[in-house]
């Protein structure tokens, strides 16, 4: 059969660039440097990949509150370039300061601490000079124990530690990356200061990269709620039960004003989204797929032309909705749906294509991995009446997957987008490039089981006492912030006071509460979560509540749960 008689079937790839505020709103100090790191390794290789191949397709989405760290990292390493001004993270500022090497020893010992927090067998093992030095700090435990280092074990360390984590097309293109990786010890500050030069451009160069693969058409940027609140719970909790009817709620029965709240951060995304890239987005990943017939109803009132979900969400709304829904399909799900008389279509996650790519693929060779999503994807089509009215959505973290890969996963994005674009069975396209077809079919649903892309339900967010705890913690803020705008309207325009709200009111705090997660993961995110409401308390005039001393969350020593709870499989096992 030749290609010109092949209908293809319809593929989307949609990675999802999020990380939480880790600034200290009140300080402009980051508490956590994941937002930098994964800019220089994970946003930086994406858009190459995508540059790279001709024929490449994807769909991007991004946090705004993401985009505004980038470009505050922007502006404070160039800002340490050409003034000397110190750089507001901790661990990046030892790049080309000395400082807390000699401030004292628990300084000296949450350095290590912070350059220990790395994957050991793609990134230490890769550089034995970097393992030399890794070995040695794992034998540190106390501060006493680091009384006895040279500065020179922190400098090379420190820089071992950036070098590692920088993306592979970073290494392969960049002299001189190659070059500090050649010298591999020793670094003297003009070694420091090539590499914050380097670490300078990469994150200066992601926004206006995705800029420009956004006005040549190879990819459709989509967006997230500001702050990545979890849109039908800020609405209302009992959106829970839609799913999980025994499931425990928060002592505090509803979010206080919490529509309105959900509305702003999707008019201050959108704000912030054309901001950086010079228009509005179509598409939305509403925070984790969270969704409802609220939260529908309400983004196409904003005008948006498609958001995408969870596929249990669909199998769920299938199963309790199914008789009254239209164009289902036993064996193809794969279709832009509508909802009720909403004209916003809805796209859902193939869980299985996205998890093997999450989770299964970074321990097989690129060709094979490739082979195996290309064979589902064969038999997917084979199952599609239409091929051409079906597209199948591949949905995941674009940024925490690749460091289980070799090399950053440089061989199997080159491989999959190289695959996808000449095979011709397949499209890789964009939701907005699919919509954009005549005649395209309509598949309706009448109302939505709430729910999100994990598990097709909000377990991971509410329903656990931590969580609860954490939700009623908000839930007070949120009333003094009420009385204090109430006694103080004028407050209704202080962006900082708004912005700070926002922050407290991210999905993030609540994903890692419970003692299924990683200890250390859990006290951290704990601990900035009632930093920020501490702050909000601040802002407001008012002294925080005692309570907010003490941990919500502790998570389990023990705990083994894959990724270290950073990523989470679509549907449970």
């Amino acid at each position: 059969m030749s290609s010109e008689a092949i209908t293809p079937l319809n593929v989307v790839l949609l990675w999802h660039m999020h990380q939480p505020e880790y600034r200290d709103l009140t300080s402009g100090e980051y508490q956590l440097p994941w937002t930098y790191l994964h800019a220089i390794k994970d946003y930086s290789d994406m858009a190459a990949h995508l540059e790279k191949q001709a024929g490449a397709r994807a769909v991007v989405n991004f946090a705004p509150v993401l985009l505004e760290q980038i470009d505050d990292y922007a502006r404070a390493t160039r800002a340490w370039l050409e003034h000397g001004t110190p750089i507001p993270d901790p661990l990046l500022n030892c790049v080309v300061s000395d400082e807390r090497f000699f401030t004292d020893n628990a300084e000296r010992l949450k350095v290590i601490q912070a350059c220990l927090r790395i994957n050991e067998d793609r990134l230490v093992k890769r550089y034995p000079p970097f393992e030399n030095l890794t070995r040695i700090a794992r034998q540190l435990s106390d501060p006493d124990s680091v009384r006895y280092l040279y500065r020179e074990f922190f400098v090379d360390l420190v820089v071992w530690y950036h070098l590692a984590w920088l993306g592979e097309t970073i290494k392969r293109e960049n002299p001189v990356v190659s070059r500090l990786i050649d010298k591999a010890r020793g670094f003297d500050m003009a070694d420091r200061r090539a590499l914050m030069e380097v670490i300078t451009d990469v994150i200066a160069g992601i926004i206006p990269r995705y800029r420009a693969l956004l006005e040549e058409g190879k990819v459709e940027l989509s967006m997230s709620p500001y702050a990545h609140p979890m849109l039908p719970l800020l609405i209302d909790f009992a959106t829970l039960h839609e799913a999980m009817p025994d499931a425990a709620l928060p002592a505090c029965p509803r979010y206080p004003e919490g529509e309105q709240r959900a509305q702003w951060h999707v008019e201050r995304g959108l704000q912030v989204f054309e901001h950086y890239f010079g228009q509005r987005p179509v598409g939305c990943w509403p925070s984790e797929g969270g969704v409802s017939d609220a939260v529908v109803e309400m983004l196409d009132g904003y005008g948006f032309r498609w958001l995408a979900s969870g596929d249990t969400v669909l199998k769920n709304s299938i199963h309790r909705y199914g008789e009254q829904a239209e164009g289902v399909e036993p064996e193809c799900r794969h279709h832009a749906w509508t909802l009720g008389g909403n004209a916003i279509r809805l796209f859902f996650r193939d869980d299985g294509l996205s998890d093997l790519i999450g989770f299964n693929y970074s321990s097989w060779h690129a060709e094979d991995a490739v082979g195996d999503l290309l064979q589902h994807l064969h038999n997917i089509r084979n199952h599609c009446s239409d091929p051409a009215d079906s597209v199948v959505s591949i949905i995941l973290d674009g940024e925490n997957a690749w460091e289980y890969y070799p090399e950053n996963g440089y061989y199997f994005l080159e491989t999959l987008y190289q695959r996808l674009a000449e095979a011709p069975e397949f499209q890789l396209t964009t939701y907005s490039e699919f919509l954009a077809r005549p005649h395209l079919k309509t598949h309706r649903l009448p109302r939505l089981v709430a729910g999100s892309w994990v598990y097709g339900t909000f377990s991971t967010w509410m329903g656990d006492p931590d969580k609860n705890r954490a939700w009623d913690l908000l839930c007070d803020a949120k009333q003094a912030f009420d009385r204090h705008l109430a006694e103080h309207p004028a407050a209704a325009d202080d962006d900082e006071l708004l912005r700070q709200l926002a922050v407290c009111e991210g999905s993030d705090w609540f994903w890692w509460f419970g003692d299924y997660n990683p200890a250390g993961s859990v006290q951290e995110f704990d601990r900035l979560y009632r930093l920020n409401l501490a702050n909000l308390y601040r802002r407001l005039g008012q002294e925080p509540p005692p309570e907010l001393a003490e941990a919500l969350s502790m998570g389990n020593a023990e705990s083994a749960v894959e990724t270290g709870g950073v990523m989470r499989r679509g549907q449970e096992e």
